[in-house]
């Protein structure tokens, strides 16, 4: 996804018209598709979450603030990145609007290349995010598709266990655990055993239904 993509948004609050202005126009011209807007509810209100992008935003604005436009949108669960651009800014401002995750703040004038490449990077960031959303959401679909059996193999192949200790604290046969282990590999589309304990430690999986059961 590139910068003439129709689909990626620069997202520019500025409640000062000439700054709005002149910042919309060097975006544009670097091939980013732009919305600016003068207050904060007017990007509340024409925001589209289904999109991927960037909000470039003042500190001082009337009505609702920047720090209070990142405060609204964390209880939303938006997560679009956040530049904080701002021309008489404090260092309490920009540690609470860093730690509540914002990937950079600019004190104006500042130099146009460097806001070009934050934003580059931010939209970088929030693709990247939508893709792991995205690639997590599939993969617990795929678990929700096991069978409590298949989860207890799934559980003891995780821990380690082989064939024959699996069929041990199951009671049943070796050859229904291989019967179960290769519908798991199946359903969850997991090349190999290595893939299979990465995908579900990594998006800890397992936490989510019962504790690990060991052999007795």
């Amino acid at each position: 996804m590139d910068h003439n993509s129709p689909n990626v948004f620069v997202y520019l609050v500025d409640d000062e018209f000439a700054v709005r202005d002149a910042l919309a126009l060097l975006i544009k011209a670097s091939g980013w598709s732009v919305k600016s807007f003068d207050c904060a509810q007017d990007f509340l209100n024409n925001y589209y979450h289904e999109f991927p992008g960037c909000l470039i935003l003042d500190v001082k604005m009337p009505v609702m603030g920047g720090l209070e436009l990142q405060e609204e949108l964390i209880k939303r669960n938006i997560k679009i990145p956040i530049i904080f651009i701002s021309g008489n800014a404090d260092i309490p401002d920009s540690a609470k609007a860093f730690r509540a995750g914002a990937v950079d703040f600019l004190e104006k004038p500042f130099e146009k290349s460097i806001l070009l490449e934050r934003i580059d990077e931010a939209v970088q960031k929030d693709i990247k995010a939508r893709q792991q959303l995205l690639e997590k959401a599939s993969i617990q679909d795929c678990f929700n598709r096991l069978t409590t059996r298949e989860k207890e193999v799934l559980q003891l192949i995780v821990n380690s266990h082989s064939n024959k200790e699996a069929a041990k604290i199951l009671d049943v046969s070796p050859r229904t655990i291989d019967a179960h282990r290769a519908r798991v590999m199946d359903k969850m589309q997991a090349e190999n055993v290595a893939a299979l304990v990465t995908m579900v430690m990594s998006h800890e999986l397992l936490s989510q239904t019962f504790a690990p059961r060991e052999v007795q």
